[in-house]
């Protein structure tokens, strides 16, 4: 599903700093006025929550805003209600950018979190049967995603060239007759018994007890291109805060804190 015609939907939270966005840039980050930095819920706020503490020894304050979906950290970025988000790679930003006419821009680079697919029923892509369902999310750039590693472990196969712009229409040999279903990233692992396989974000797969390392049946390599990055309001880009913040981040306590942590399902990217 694109962007550019996804109603946008809040994520159950209210965003209480209309009241606030009249700081200036130097009081942005103090105890008058923490940092916004919003994250999805699971990897990406529990990172967060460390990097708030190695900023506040900078005397940087750090205001965790965790969201359920894709869509709505982007729009209040651009609102200004967020000074900065954390869960996105380059390619869905660029889109989303493309696709709304954001005014957000990339400041560093965070983690990646490789694509795993995943199933209840088969050990490996080989094994799915003819006419089955696999889910995949339906966002523009993980939905190719998922499409380029399912052909890269031979479920079928794409037009040459293609890459995460890839849709479904880029499917030319499906000898099995698979069949591709789209949904929002953050519903699919609740599908997996109604599927046979289903391609889920690692940090969608986390929260819901898969590991990516042990559970998927199939994973991106470690030297994905699809870094997630800490992004902010392009009015904000130079802004001394934001080289406070990417800093607090590219920490090699934080680093140390992943690779613990996640034990090789999360990558640092720094």
């Amino acid at each position: 599903m694109s962007l550019n015609r996804r109603t946008l939907l809040g994520s159950g939270l209210a965003l209480p700093f209309l009241a606030s966005r009249g700081a200036s840039a130097q009081e942005i980050g103090t105890g008058a006025r923490p940092l916004r930095i919003g994250g999805t819920a699971g990897p990406h706020s529990q990172v967060l929550e460390k990097v708030q503490e190695i900023a506040a020894r900078d005397g940087l304050v750090l205001r965790i805003v965790p969201f359920s979906d894709y869509i709505t950290p982007n729009a209040a970025l651009a609102a200004k209600d967020l000074d900065a988000n954390s869960y996105q790679h380059q390619p869905f930003l660029d889109q989303a950018v493309k696709d709304r006419n954001l005014p957000l821009v990339a400041v560093g680079k965070t983690m990646i979190f490789p694509m795993g697919i995943y199933s209840r029923k088969h050990k490996k892509v080989a094994d799915i049967p003819n006419g089955s369902r696999i889910a995949i999310p339906n966002d523009p750039t993980n939905g190719g995603r998922a499409l380029a590693l399912l052909a890269a472990n031979g479920a079928f196969k794409l037009t040459p060239g293609a890459d995460f712009r890839a849709t479904v229409a880029d499917v030319v040999e499906n000898p099995k007759r698979l069949r591709i279903i789209e949904l929002e990233a953050a519903q699919i692992p609740r599908t997996l018994d109604e599927v046979e396989a289903a391609a889920i974000n690692t940090n969608f797969a986390i929260p819901a007890g898969l590991n990516p390392v042990r559970d998927a049946i199939a994973i991106e390599s470690a030297d994905s291109p699809y870094a997630n990055l800490i992004a902010v309001h392009r009015d904000n880009k130079d802004a001394p805060w934001v080289k406070r913040l990417v800093a607090a981040y590219q920490n090699d306590e934080i680093k140390k804190f992943v690779q613990e942590t996640f034990q090789g399902s999360v990558v640092p990217a720094f």
